[in-house]
Protein backbone atom coordinates (compact mmCIF):
# COMPACT_ATOMS: atom_id res chain seq x y z
CA UNK A 1 0.00 0.00 0.00
CA UNK A 2 2.77 2.13 0.72
CA UNK A 3 4.44 1.46 -2.08
CA UNK A 4 2.03 2.41 -4.50
CA UNK A 5 0.92 5.41 -2.26
CA UNK A 6 4.88 6.36 -3.26
CA UNK A 7 5.05 5.65 -6.83
CA UNK A 8 1.62 8.32 -7.20
CA UNK A 9 3.31 10.76 -5.34
CA UNK A 10 6.30 10.58 -7.60
CA UNK A 11 4.38 10.31 -10.68
CA UNK A 12 2.76 13.70 -9.32
CA UNK A 13 6.47 15.12 -9.06
CA UNK A 14 7.36 14.37 -12.60
CA UNK A 15 6.17 17.59 -14.19
CA UNK A 16 8.15 18.98 -11.59
CA UNK A 17 11.26 17.33 -12.19
CA UNK A 18 11.28 17.25 -15.71
CA UNK A 19 10.93 21.59 -15.86
CA UNK A 20 14.25 22.81 -17.22
CA UNK A 21 15.11 26.46 -16.89
CA UNK A 22 14.44 26.23 -20.38
CA UNK A 23 10.98 26.10 -19.50
CA UNK A 24 10.65 28.68 -17.17
CA UNK A 25 12.06 31.13 -19.55
CA UNK A 26 9.86 30.48 -21.80
CA UNK A 27 6.82 30.43 -19.16
CA UNK A 28 7.81 34.10 -18.16
CA UNK A 29 8.08 34.62 -21.79
CA UNK A 30 4.57 33.67 -22.01
CA UNK A 31 3.51 35.99 -18.78
CA UNK A 32 5.23 39.36 -20.28
CA UNK A 33 2.53 38.97 -23.05
CA UNK A 34 -0.06 38.26 -21.20
CA UNK A 35 0.88 41.61 -19.44
CA UNK A 36 1.52 43.43 -22.87
CA UNK A 37 -1.49 42.46 -23.93
CA UNK A 38 -4.08 42.76 -20.48
CA UNK A 39 -2.41 45.78 -19.00
CA UNK A 40 -0.61 47.72 -21.77
CA UNK A 41 -3.44 46.75 -24.24
CA UNK A 42 -1.30 45.73 -26.94
CA UNK A 43 -2.74 43.67 -29.85
CA UNK A 44 -4.67 41.81 -26.87
CA UNK A 45 -6.57 39.89 -29.09
CA UNK A 46 -3.46 38.14 -30.56
CA UNK A 47 -1.04 38.18 -27.52
CA UNK A 48 -3.18 36.74 -24.71
CA UNK A 49 -4.22 33.40 -27.01
CA UNK A 50 -0.73 33.45 -28.07
CA UNK A 51 0.54 34.37 -24.82
CA UNK A 52 -1.41 31.75 -22.56
CA UNK A 53 -0.72 29.26 -25.99
CA UNK A 54 2.75 29.24 -25.04
CA UNK A 55 2.08 28.40 -21.61
CA UNK A 56 -0.04 25.42 -22.61
CA UNK A 57 2.86 23.87 -24.46
CA UNK A 58 5.87 24.86 -22.17
CA UNK A 59 3.86 22.26 -19.18
CA UNK A 60 6.50 19.58 -18.96
CA UNK A 61 4.67 16.21 -19.87
CA UNK A 62 1.38 17.83 -21.21
CA UNK A 63 1.83 17.00 -24.46
CA UNK A 64 -0.25 19.64 -25.63
CA UNK A 65 1.43 19.10 -29.41
CA UNK A 66 2.39 15.69 -29.79
CA UNK A 67 0.48 13.53 -31.76
CA UNK A 68 -3.06 13.69 -30.38
CA UNK A 69 -2.58 16.92 -28.34
CA UNK A 70 -5.41 19.47 -28.13
CA UNK A 71 -3.27 22.13 -29.80
CA UNK A 72 -1.77 19.75 -32.67
CA UNK A 73 -5.67 18.93 -34.14
CA UNK A 74 -6.22 22.68 -34.62
CA UNK A 75 -2.37 23.72 -35.86
CA UNK A 76 -3.05 20.80 -38.24
CA UNK A 77 -6.34 21.39 -39.70
CA UNK A 78 -6.02 25.37 -39.44
CA UNK A 79 -2.03 26.54 -39.73
CA UNK A 80 -0.46 23.94 -41.82
CA UNK A 81 -2.84 23.99 -44.26
CA UNK A 82 -2.69 27.63 -44.47
CA UNK A 83 -6.50 28.18 -43.78
CA UNK A 84 -6.20 30.62 -40.64
CA UNK A 85 -4.84 33.17 -41.85
CA UNK A 86 -6.97 33.31 -44.95
CA UNK A 87 -10.07 33.38 -43.21
CA UNK A 88 -8.38 36.23 -40.79
CA UNK A 89 -8.40 38.00 -44.07
CA UNK A 90 -11.50 37.64 -45.16
CA UNK A 91 -12.15 39.69 -41.73
CA UNK A 92 -9.76 42.21 -42.47
CA UNK A 93 -10.98 42.99 -45.96
CA UNK A 94 -15.18 42.98 -44.43
CA UNK A 95 -13.84 45.83 -41.53
CA UNK A 96 -11.31 47.65 -44.78
CA UNK A 97 -12.83 50.60 -46.51
CA UNK A 98 -11.19 51.46 -49.19
CA UNK A 99 -13.16 54.45 -50.73
CA UNK A 100 -10.05 57.44 -49.11
CA UNK A 101 -7.39 55.21 -51.68
CA UNK A 102 -10.29 55.41 -54.45
CA UNK A 103 -10.60 58.81 -53.83
CA UNK A 104 -6.74 59.79 -53.49
CA UNK A 105 -5.66 57.41 -56.12
CA UNK A 106 -2.14 58.98 -56.62
CA UNK A 107 -1.51 58.01 -52.49
CA UNK A 108 -1.12 54.60 -53.35
CA UNK A 109 2.55 55.02 -54.60
CA UNK A 110 3.03 55.54 -50.95
CA UNK A 111 1.63 52.25 -49.76
CA UNK A 112 4.42 50.96 -52.55
CA UNK A 113 6.59 52.57 -51.25
CA UNK A 114 6.31 51.69 -47.40
CA UNK A 115 7.01 47.96 -48.97
CA UNK A 116 10.54 48.30 -50.28
CA UNK A 117 11.72 47.43 -46.35
CA UNK A 118 10.97 44.38 -46.89
CA UNK A 119 12.59 43.22 -49.77
CA UNK A 120 15.55 45.73 -48.38
CA UNK A 121 15.44 43.16 -45.10
CA UNK A 122 14.93 40.19 -47.65
CA UNK A 123 18.54 40.88 -49.05
CA UNK A 124 19.89 41.35 -45.77
CA UNK A 125 18.56 38.31 -44.42
CA UNK A 126 20.10 36.37 -47.45
CA UNK A 127 23.59 38.21 -46.71
CA UNK A 128 23.23 36.48 -43.06
CA UNK A 129 22.69 33.02 -44.08
CA UNK A 130 19.32 32.38 -43.95
CA UNK A 131 17.68 30.00 -46.12
CA UNK A 132 15.70 31.58 -49.29
CA UNK A 133 12.10 30.62 -47.92
CA UNK A 134 13.77 31.51 -44.30
CA UNK A 135 14.60 34.87 -45.67
CA UNK A 136 11.00 35.71 -47.21
CA UNK A 137 9.10 34.60 -43.86
CA UNK A 138 11.35 36.87 -41.93
CA UNK A 139 11.31 39.88 -43.91
CA UNK A 140 6.91 40.00 -44.54
CA UNK A 141 7.35 40.84 -40.96
CA UNK A 142 8.20 44.68 -42.21
CA UNK A 143 4.46 44.35 -43.96
CA UNK A 144 3.36 44.97 -39.86
CA UNK A 145 0.52 42.74 -41.53
CA UNK A 146 0.26 39.62 -39.07
CA UNK A 147 -1.84 37.68 -41.23
CA UNK A 148 0.43 37.76 -44.24
CA UNK A 149 3.26 37.11 -41.96
CA UNK A 150 2.06 33.87 -40.83
CA UNK A 151 0.62 33.05 -44.20
CA UNK A 152 4.21 32.65 -45.77
CA UNK A 153 5.65 31.36 -42.42
CA UNK A 154 3.14 28.41 -41.93
CA UNK A 155 3.50 27.68 -45.75
CA UNK A 156 7.12 27.85 -46.47
CA UNK A 157 8.72 27.77 -43.24
CA UNK A 158 6.94 26.41 -40.29
CA UNK A 159 9.53 26.24 -38.28
CA UNK A 160 9.94 29.76 -37.75
CA UNK A 161 6.20 29.98 -37.38
CA UNK A 162 6.50 31.48 -33.28
CA UNK A 163 9.45 34.04 -33.58
CA UNK A 164 7.96 35.24 -36.97
CA UNK A 165 4.21 35.74 -35.63
CA UNK A 166 5.66 37.02 -32.13
CA UNK A 167 7.60 39.93 -34.35
CA UNK A 168 4.71 40.62 -36.34
CA UNK A 169 2.17 41.26 -33.87
CA UNK A 170 4.64 42.51 -31.30
CA UNK A 171 5.92 44.87 -33.68
CA UNK A 172 2.56 45.87 -35.03
CA UNK A 173 1.19 46.73 -31.53
CA UNK A 174 4.56 49.07 -30.79
CA UNK A 175 3.64 51.21 -33.81
CA UNK A 176 3.27 54.28 -32.06
CA UNK A 177 6.33 54.26 -30.19
CA UNK A 178 8.62 52.88 -33.46
CA UNK A 179 7.92 55.39 -35.96
CA UNK A 180 7.35 58.83 -34.52
CA UNK A 181 10.67 58.84 -33.97
CA UNK A 182 11.76 57.89 -37.49
CA UNK A 183 9.01 60.45 -38.84
CA UNK A 184 10.95 63.40 -36.70
CA UNK A 185 14.43 62.19 -37.50
CA UNK A 186 13.53 62.31 -41.55
CA UNK A 187 11.68 65.22 -42.05
CA UNK A 188 12.16 69.38 -41.10
CA UNK A 189 9.93 71.32 -38.85
CA UNK A 190 8.59 73.29 -41.90
CA UNK A 191 8.04 69.98 -43.43
CA UNK A 192 5.96 68.13 -40.21
CA UNK A 193 3.56 71.69 -40.12
CA UNK A 194 2.72 71.51 -43.64
CA UNK A 195 -1.74 71.70 -43.98
CA UNK A 196 -2.62 69.59 -46.74
CA UNK A 197 -6.00 71.56 -48.02
CA UNK A 198 -9.04 69.93 -47.78
CA UNK A 199 -8.76 67.39 -51.00
CA UNK A 200 -12.26 67.99 -53.87
CA UNK A 201 -13.15 64.01 -53.15
CA UNK A 202 -15.60 62.57 -55.67
CA UNK A 203 -18.49 60.41 -54.06
CA UNK A 204 -17.48 57.32 -54.88
CA UNK A 205 -20.39 55.53 -56.71
CA UNK A 206 -21.69 52.19 -55.78
CA UNK A 207 -20.62 50.22 -58.98
CA UNK A 208 -16.76 51.01 -58.37
CA UNK A 209 -16.17 50.36 -55.23
CA UNK A 210 -17.71 46.22 -56.14
CA UNK A 211 -15.66 46.37 -59.11
CA UNK A 212 -12.77 47.36 -56.87
CA UNK A 213 -12.05 44.30 -55.43
CA UNK A 214 -12.84 41.79 -58.35
CA UNK A 215 -10.78 44.11 -60.39
CA UNK A 216 -7.38 43.92 -57.86
CA UNK A 217 -8.57 40.23 -57.94
CA UNK A 218 -8.07 39.67 -61.63
CA UNK A 219 -5.11 41.54 -62.15
CA UNK A 220 -3.30 41.12 -59.07
CA UNK A 221 -3.27 37.35 -58.76
CA UNK A 222 -2.57 37.21 -62.73
CA UNK A 223 0.57 39.62 -61.85
CA UNK A 224 1.82 37.11 -58.57
CA UNK A 225 -0.42 34.02 -58.65
CA UNK A 226 1.43 32.00 -55.92
CA UNK A 227 -0.37 34.98 -53.58
CA UNK A 228 -3.71 34.70 -55.05
CA UNK A 229 -5.30 32.75 -51.74
CA UNK A 230 -4.18 36.43 -50.43
CA UNK A 231 -5.08 38.48 -52.24
CA UNK A 232 -8.58 36.44 -53.35
CA UNK A 233 -9.74 36.23 -49.38
CA UNK A 234 -8.73 39.99 -48.45
CA UNK A 235 -10.85 40.93 -51.75
CA UNK A 236 -13.61 38.77 -51.00
CA UNK A 237 -14.30 40.44 -47.80
CA UNK A 238 -13.96 43.58 -48.72
CA UNK A 239 -16.97 42.42 -51.90
CA UNK A 240 -18.81 41.58 -49.12
CA UNK A 241 -18.64 45.29 -47.41
CA UNK A 242 -19.73 46.84 -50.36
CA UNK A 243 -22.35 44.86 -52.67
CA UNK A 244 -24.73 45.68 -49.96
CA UNK A 245 -26.81 42.23 -50.55
CA UNK A 246 -25.15 39.88 -48.10
CA UNK A 247 -25.13 41.85 -44.95
CA UNK A 248 -25.09 38.22 -42.87
CA UNK A 249 -22.01 37.31 -44.52
CA UNK A 250 -20.04 40.86 -43.93
CA UNK A 251 -21.42 40.32 -39.90
CA UNK A 252 -20.10 36.96 -39.75
CA UNK A 253 -17.07 37.76 -41.34
CA UNK A 254 -15.99 40.56 -39.46
CA UNK A 255 -17.43 39.51 -36.01
CA UNK A 256 -18.22 35.34 -35.51
CA UNK A 257 -15.58 34.36 -38.25
CA UNK A 258 -12.54 37.04 -37.30
CA UNK A 259 -13.40 36.18 -33.80
CA UNK A 260 -13.09 32.40 -33.45
CA UNK A 261 -9.95 31.88 -36.03
CA UNK A 262 -8.29 34.55 -34.08
CA UNK A 263 -8.71 32.96 -30.95
CA UNK A 264 -7.55 29.68 -32.65
CA UNK A 265 -4.58 31.03 -34.39
CA UNK A 266 -3.25 33.00 -31.25
CA UNK A 267 -3.52 29.48 -29.54
CA UNK A 268 -1.51 28.10 -32.04
CA UNK A 269 0.91 30.65 -32.99
CA UNK A 270 1.81 29.92 -29.02
CA UNK A 271 2.02 26.16 -29.56
CA UNK A 272 4.43 26.93 -31.51
CA UNK A 273 7.12 28.70 -28.85
CA UNK A 274 7.71 25.21 -27.24
CA UNK A 275 11.59 26.56 -25.41
CA UNK A 276 13.53 23.76 -27.47
CA UNK A 277 12.24 25.56 -30.67
CA UNK A 278 11.95 29.06 -29.82
CA UNK A 279 15.03 29.79 -27.51
CA UNK A 280 17.56 30.08 -30.54
CA UNK A 281 20.17 32.08 -31.41
CA UNK A 282 17.73 32.86 -34.53
CA UNK A 283 14.82 33.61 -32.87
CA UNK A 284 16.76 36.76 -31.89
CA UNK A 285 18.37 37.50 -34.93
CA UNK A 286 14.67 37.30 -36.63
CA UNK A 287 13.15 39.62 -34.00
CA UNK A 288 16.42 42.30 -35.20
CA UNK A 289 15.61 41.90 -38.17
CA UNK A 290 11.76 42.44 -37.99
CA UNK A 291 12.62 45.54 -36.39
CA UNK A 292 14.72 46.83 -38.73
CA UNK A 293 12.00 45.69 -41.72
CA UNK A 294 9.41 47.80 -39.93
CA UNK A 295 12.36 50.82 -39.93
CA UNK A 296 12.98 50.78 -42.87
CA UNK A 297 9.19 50.28 -44.12
CA UNK A 298 8.31 53.35 -42.59
CA UNK A 299 11.81 55.14 -43.08
CA UNK A 300 11.50 54.80 -47.10
CA UNK A 301 7.82 55.77 -46.72
CA UNK A 302 8.37 58.81 -44.91
CA UNK A 303 11.86 59.97 -48.03
CA UNK A 304 9.15 58.82 -50.84
CA UNK A 305 6.23 61.43 -48.67
CA UNK A 306 9.60 64.09 -49.23
CA UNK A 307 9.59 63.62 -52.60
CA UNK A 308 6.29 63.90 -53.11
CA UNK A 309 6.33 66.87 -51.38
CA UNK A 310 9.41 68.26 -53.36
CA UNK A 311 7.58 67.61 -56.95
CA UNK A 312 4.17 69.30 -55.62
CA UNK A 313 5.99 72.39 -54.07
CA UNK A 314 5.27 71.94 -50.81
CA UNK A 315 1.69 70.80 -50.63
CA UNK A 316 2.29 67.32 -49.62
CA UNK A 317 2.68 66.92 -45.89
CA UNK A 318 5.88 63.97 -45.54
CA UNK A 319 4.57 62.50 -42.55
CA UNK A 320 1.58 60.47 -44.55
CA UNK A 321 4.40 58.49 -46.17
CA UNK A 322 4.71 56.22 -42.79
CA UNK A 323 1.27 55.59 -43.16
CA UNK A 324 2.24 53.25 -46.18
CA UNK A 325 2.77 49.95 -43.64
CA UNK A 326 -0.16 47.31 -43.43
CA UNK A 327 -0.66 48.11 -39.78
CA UNK A 328 -4.35 50.04 -40.24
CA UNK A 329 -5.63 52.17 -39.11
CA UNK A 330 -3.44 52.09 -36.60
CA UNK A 331 0.13 54.08 -38.72
CA UNK A 332 -3.05 56.37 -39.80
CA UNK A 333 -3.87 57.51 -36.43
CA UNK A 334 -0.15 57.75 -35.38
CA UNK A 335 0.44 60.29 -38.33
CA UNK A 336 -3.01 62.21 -37.66
CA UNK A 337 -1.22 62.69 -33.71
CA UNK A 338 2.13 63.61 -34.87
CA UNK A 339 1.09 66.17 -37.32
CA UNK A 340 -1.07 68.04 -34.85
CA UNK A 341 1.85 68.19 -32.47
CA UNK A 342 3.67 70.98 -34.77
CA UNK A 343 0.46 72.50 -36.64
CA UNK A 344 -3.24 72.22 -34.68
CA UNK A 345 -4.88 73.40 -38.32
CA UNK A 346 -3.01 70.11 -39.61
CA UNK A 347 -5.96 67.14 -40.63
CA UNK A 348 -3.93 64.60 -41.90
CA UNK A 349 -5.89 61.65 -41.06
CA UNK A 350 -8.02 61.49 -44.05
CA UNK A 351 -4.81 61.41 -46.34
CA UNK A 352 -3.10 58.72 -43.81
CA UNK A 353 -6.04 56.52 -44.13
CA UNK A 354 -5.52 56.48 -48.07
CA UNK A 355 -2.10 55.57 -47.55
CA UNK A 356 -2.12 53.26 -45.05
CA UNK A 357 -5.12 51.33 -47.17
CA UNK A 358 -2.54 51.40 -49.88
CA UNK A 359 -0.31 49.91 -47.39
CA UNK A 360 -3.33 46.65 -46.63
CA UNK A 361 -3.28 45.69 -50.50
CA UNK A 362 1.09 46.62 -50.95
CA UNK A 363 2.10 44.73 -47.96
CA UNK A 364 -0.29 41.13 -49.56
CA UNK A 365 1.29 41.83 -53.30
CA UNK A 366 4.72 42.62 -51.70
CA UNK A 367 4.38 39.10 -50.36
CA UNK A 368 2.43 37.28 -53.74
CA UNK A 369 5.51 38.65 -55.59
CA UNK A 370 8.11 37.54 -53.70
CA UNK A 371 6.48 33.84 -53.69
CA UNK A 372 5.85 34.38 -57.27
CA UNK A 373 9.94 34.88 -57.95
CA UNK A 374 10.71 32.38 -55.87
CA UNK A 375 8.56 29.67 -57.41
CA UNK A 376 9.83 31.30 -60.89
CA UNK A 377 13.33 30.31 -59.57
CA UNK A 378 12.15 26.38 -59.08
CA UNK A 379 12.83 27.34 -55.22
CA UNK A 380 8.89 26.54 -54.34
CA UNK A 381 6.81 24.09 -56.28
CA UNK A 382 3.96 25.72 -58.70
Amino acid sequence: MESALATGLQGLLLGVVNLSIYHVIMLVIACVLLYLGIAKGYEPLLLVPIGFGAIMVNIPLADMMGKDGFLRFFYDAGVLTEVFPLLIFIGIGAMTDFQPLLQNPKIILLGAAGQFGIFLTLLLALALGFDKLDAVAVAVIGACDGPTAIYVSSKFAPHMLGAVSVAAYSYMSLVPLIQPPIMRALTTERERQIVMGAAKLQPISKAAKIAFPVVVTIFASILAPKGAPLIATIMLGNLFRESGCVDRLKNCSENELTNIVTLLLGLCIGATMEADKFLKAQTLLVLALGFIAITLDTAVGVLFGKAMCFLTGGKINPLIGAAGISAFPMSARVVQTEGQKYNKKSYLLMYAMSANAGGQIGSVIAAAVMLSVLQGMGIIGG
